[in-house]
C-alpha cells in the first residue's frame, strides 16, 4: 500500500512546488489571480500547464455577488505598472495562453477597459505567440467599453451569464441578463473571433431554463459555453442547493452541441479559464466532438 501511495505524494508534493513557484513570480509585480482570490478547486492543475488566470485592478469589488468570495467594498487605485507587470510576469512563466479577468470596476468611467486595453497590449507586446482571452465584468452603464476592448483584438472574449434570468436578483445583484447578452453580441460584433460565456448549476435551476439559456447565449452569437457546479467558497455565501451529476452535463454538453456552439466545456470542477487552453484550440479547429470535463 505505502508503495502506491508514495508516486502520489511525490505529485503532490511537485503540484505544491509549482504552486509557490507561480506565487512567487506574482508577488514582485503585486499581480492578483482569479484562481486564488476565488479560491478555485482548478488552482494546482491549471498552473502546471503554460495557461494562467489573471486578475487586474485589484482584489477588490464595487459589487457583492452572493457566490463568490472576492473581496467588496471600496477599492484600491488602479496601479499604472499592471500592465508592464503582468506582461513580465507571463514571460517568465513561458505562457501561451493568459486569460485577464478583472473585478467589478462600477467607480471608474470606462469601468477598467482601458487598463483591459493596456494589459493585451503589453502581453501581445512580450509574448506575440500567446493567446489573449479576455473575462470582463458586465461594464453596465459605460459607454464605449466594449469597443474598447475590441479595438484591443483579445483572441477570445468572455463575459459570464452565471446564472438563468430567474435567479439574477439571487444570484448576481446589481448585473441584468439582457445587458449582459446584448454585451456578448456585440463583441462579436465589434469583430472579436470567438465569444465565450459561462454559468454555474446547483443554485436551483431548471433543465429547461438552462436549455433556454443557451438558446439565448446561441441568439446573440456566444461560440463557447461553459457549465460548472456551484461550490460554496464562504460561509456568507449562497447555499448549494444541487450537485449535478456526470450524466446531467452530459446531457448538457450534448444540448449545446447541437445548438450550434463551438465548444462546450460541462463538469462539476469546469469554470470560465478552466483549461482555457484546450478550450480555446478546440473551438478554433472546430473539434466539435471533443468534450472537456472536470471530474
Amino acid at each position: 500500500m505505502d508503495s502506491l501511495r508514495a508516486p502520489q505524494r511525490v505529485l503532490k508534493k511537485l503540484e505544491l512546488r509549482n504552486l509557490a513557484e507561480v506565487q512567487r513570480l506574482l508577488k514582485p509585480g503585486r499581480l492578483h489571480t482569479v484562481c486564488e482570490e476565488a479560491r478555485c478547486p482548478n488552482i494546482t492543475e491549471c498552473w502546471k500547464r503554460p495557461t494562467a488566470t489573471f486578475m487586474i485592478l485589484g482584489s477588490v469589488c464595487t459589487r457583492g455577488c452572493k457566490f463568490c468570495s472576492v473581496t467588496s467594498g471600496k477599492p484600491m487605485t488602479v496601479d499604472p505598472h499592471e500592465p508592464e507587470n503582468l506582461a513580465q510576469a507571463a514571460l517568465q512563466m513561458n505562457l501561451r495562453h493568459v486569460v485577464i479577468t478583472s473585478v467589478n470596476r462600477d467607480d471608474l468611467p470606462d469601468g477598467g477597459a482601458n487598463h483591459f486595453a493596456a494589459c493585451i497590449a503589453a502581453v501581445r507586446e512580450a509574448l506575440p505567440e500567446c493567446k489573449i482571452e479576455v473575462l470582463t465584468p458586465d461594464f453596465r452603464r459605460k459607454a464605449g467599453a466594449i469597443e474598447i476592448i475590441a479595438g484591443a483584438m483579445p483572441d477570445v472574449f468572455n463575459h459570464n451569464l452565471e446564472t438563468v434570468p430567474r435567479l439574477y436578483r439571487k444570484v448576481r445583484p446589481g448585473a441584468d441578463y439582457a445587458e449582459s447578452l446584448a454585451l456578448l453580441r456585440a463583441g462579436k460584433r465589434l469583430g472579436m473571433p470567438l465569444v465565450k460565456t459561462g454559468i454555474m448549476v446547483g443554485h436551483g435551476e431548471t433543465r429547461d431554463e438552462v436549455l433556454a439559456l443557451m438558446d439565448d447565449a446561441r441568439a446573440h452569437d456566444v461560440d463557447i459555453l461553459t457549465i460548472g457546479q456551484y461550490l460554496r467558497p464562504s460561509r456568507d455565501s449562497l447555499p448549494v442547493l444541487e450537485y449535478v451529476t456526470d450524466e446531467q452535463y452530459e446531457d448538457y454538453r450534448a444540448e449545446g452541441m447541437q445548438r450550434g456552439f463551438k465548444m462546450v466545456a460541462a463538469g462539476t470542477h469546469v469554470r470560465s479559464s478552466y483549461l482555457a487552453d484546450l478550450v480555446f484550440e478546440q473551438a478554433e479547429h472546430g473539434h466539435a466532438d471533443v468534450s472537456v470535463r472536470a471530474e
